[in-house]
């Protein structure tokens, strides 16, 4: 039985898997590394573009995201905006309180 539609999959080679596993031990490694070196103030965001990049090759590559069809990938990048803004918003809502009550000059 057919299921209505015309599904086309992807074949990805065991060698690009294998490729990208071996990428994201490395870049585990890196986090664990970053983690134990004092950045100050740039911790978070070391941590967080590293988790990103992780974040990158599993969508693309184990949820075939960079094969699938270009609508996925802007309802992907449109959460990503909105969750941006979210940050930016509680961020910025937080910083304001903070010099509102003189805590932060």
């Amino acid at each position: 039985m057919a299921s209505g539609g015309d599904h086309n999959h992807h074949i990805i080679p065991l060698k690009v898997y294998f490729q990208v596993i071996i990428t994201l031990m490395i870049l585990t490694v890196i986090t664990v590394a970053a983690s134990r070196v004092d950045f100050g103030a740039m911790n978070t965001v070391i941590a967080m573009l590293i988790a990103s990049i992780k974040a990158g090759l599993v969508l693309a590559f184990f949820m075939h995201l960079k094969y699938d069809d270009r609508l996925f990938i802007v309802g992907f990048g449109t959460s990503v905006f909105f969750l941006a803004l979210l940050y930016a918003f509680s961020w910025l809502d937080i910083y304001t309180r903070f010099t509102q009550t003189g805590i932060v000059q």
